[in-house]
């Protein structure tokens, strides 16, 4: 009976969703973000995630906080992150106020990474990931674009190639190949409909 009234009390508690954007360096990530913050930001039910990296901000990349990595190690001990993941040197961290706002039945929008989806998967009651890609040649340019790497680099970093992901639960695809707007329009109407069938 106590089993029962829990699994009960459990189904009615409000469940939002994580909407992890995913995709390619170059796909347009953080500028797709940015425009759906810009619509969608005034909006509580809407939490536009500032991850933690271990990487100086530097005008070019997505706007976050950074931690060194002493100070990253400290505050993933203190359990002040949902989850974090390392890729290509660097340390990731979502805020546990992100599982937080989920919890209570929010929508949480974060950058994440493909590599990262089974740990954000296994952290979050419920995600939902929007994949963003774009064309070789559109990811080579804007990647020589940041000026960040060299010619060799972006080539090899088109050419690596991560394990097969598993599609489950709900999947959007979104090319951004494109201009901005399109692109941006079509994740705007995938957020509102996640968080329609949301719950």
């Amino acid at each position: 009976m106590a089993a029962d009234l829990s699994d009960a009390q459990a189904k009615s508690k409000p469940h939002g969703v994580l909407i992890v954007v995913v995709g390619p360096s170059g796909a347009g990530k953080d500028s797709l973000i940015g425009f759906v913050r810009q619509r969608l930001g005034a909006d509580p039910v809407f939490l536009f995630v500032r991850r933690i990296v271990t990487r100086p901000t530097d005008g070019a990349t997505e706007d976050h906080d950074t931690l060194t990595p002493d100070a990253f190690a400290a505050a993933t001990s203190q359990g002040q992150f949902a989850v974090t993941w390392e890729a290509h040197g660097l340390y990731y961290g979502i805020p546990a106020s992100a599982a937080d706002h989920v919890k209570a039945g929010g929508v949480a929008i974060a950058n994440g990474s493909r590599a990262a989806l089974p740990a954000i998967s296994n952290a979050f009651y419920q995600i939902a990931v929007v994949h963003v890609t774009a064309r070789p040649d559109v990811l080579a340019r804007r990647l020589a674009g940041r000026g960040r790497e060299d010619a060799q680099s972006i080539e090899a970093r088109l050419r690596r190639n991560l394990p097969e992901m598993e599609k489950n639960g709900t999947w959007i695809e979104i090319d951004n190949s494109g201009d901005l707007e399109t692109a941006g329009e079509a994740l705007l109407s995938t957020i509102r409909r996640i968080k329609q069938s949301a719950g």
